[in-house]
């Protein structure tokens, strides 16, 4: 089973919980995917596969501009790891695959 299709993911923050909905496919061996909470949509940089394993990071702009490295797991459908937000300490994250 692959990483491919949509997964919600939930981030812990000081302003709340934040949800954010993952659409990650491969095509042409190529890896790419995009985050989308509330109305920003960011693609993925620098995605790798390894076995169970994603990494990628993101940059948003709300609610404030910087950049985020994922690292997340997958056990059949659905995702654990960590989010390091800039100079924030890292988070736990999990989700689950929608489609």
């Amino acid at each position: 089973m692959s990483f491919d299709g949509c997964w919600k993911i939930r981030i812990p923050t000081p302003l709340g919980d934040q949800e954010v909905l993952l659409d990650i496919n491969h095509k042409d061996g190529r890896l790419s995917g995009t985050a989308t909470q509330g109305d920003e949509t960011v693609p993925f940089l620098s995605p790798t596969v390894t076995g169970d394993r994603i990494l990628w990071s993101q940059c948003i702009t709300k609610p404030m501009k910087m950049q985020i490295k994922f690292e997340l797991f997958r056990d059949e459908d659905t995702l654990s790891g960590k989010a390091k937000p800039g100079f924030f300490p890292g988070i736990s994250v999990s989700g689950s695959r929608v489609a």
